[in-house]
């Protein structure tokens, strides 16, 4: 089996999986760090791209081309849109499309200019093997997070979410953005800033690839206030347990 990639925007974020890797080595290249090691027996390198659409895709074409990377993951935090998608909750992109991509009346408003496409599906069986992992750990998520955690957070009965995630280079934190994107987009499940960049660049070198978002806030007014305190006692946690479950399973079915 080939190098897996795992990605990560926030350094927090990459913090809470780097337990997961055996012997580990950092690599320098483009001016990321990239650690390298073994997961579960299999070769894999983590690495945070940084914030935004050209941070991921450089990050995400090194990883391919330096990393010799095989299957990519892209995990961190997102904004909700859709309705029911709560705070706590966990989506898993089955598409992914840039909302601020605007190339019209050249091309249809969304499109990827000179692509045909403005979505870009991820790969079935890694997104169904995830989602598995998701539920398993959100069943239990008394247990993941701490109750303490979750009552802290007015977290209850964390749900597991799948459909599109729409990505931009704009933080969107007020309830009028919000509006104008489900209004454009009413399929759109969550807001955030990497993931649709990510899967161009691996749609385009053939990679098999999934993103998982721990949704952090509503992308309105309401955003949540401790946004440091939320990734690092939530949805770092719940990373790290879902990539463990995910490949758990990998070894059981393997």
């Amino acid at each position: 089996m080939g190098t897996l990639a795992i990605v990560t925007a926030m350094q927090e974020e990459l913090r809470a999986l780097l337990p997961l890797l055996d012997e580990p080595q950092r690599l320098e290249i483009g001016g990321r760090s990239f650690h390298a090691g073994l997961m579960h027996g299999r070769p894999a390198v983590l690495a945070r791209s940084g914030i935004g659409k050209v941070a991921a895709a450089t990050t995400t074409a090194l990883l391919i081309q330096a990393c010799e990377a095989e299957q990519l993951v892209f995990t961190g935090v997102a904004g909700g849109l859709g309705a029911g998608v709560r705070v706590g909750d966990v989506v898993l992109a089955r598409e992914l499309l840039q909302h601020d991509m605007d190339a019209s009346p050249l091309f249809p408003r969304f499109e990827v200019p000179l692509t045909g496409k403005a979505r870009y599906a991820t790969d079935p069986a890694l997104s169904d093997a995830l989602r598995a992992a998701a539920l398993r750990c959100l069943n239990h998520a008394d247990a993941v997070i701490g109750e303490p955690h979750l009552a802290d957070f007015g977290l209850d009965s964390p749900l597991v979410h799948e459909g599109l995630i729409v990505s931009g280079d704009r933080f969107v934190a007020t309830a009028a953005e919000s509006a104008t994107l489900r209004g454009l987009l009413p399929d759109a499940l969550a807001v955030e800033m990497e993931g649709a960049a990510f899967a161009q660049v691996c749609s385009d070198f053939g990679r098999p690839y999934a993103v998982l978002r721990c949704i952090s806030d509503r992308a309105d007014d309401s955003a949540h206030t401790d946004f440091g305190r939320f990734i690092a006692e939530v949805a770092a946690v719940y990373t790290r347990e879902i990539v463990a479950a995910w490949l758990d399973a990998d070894d059981t079915v393997s």
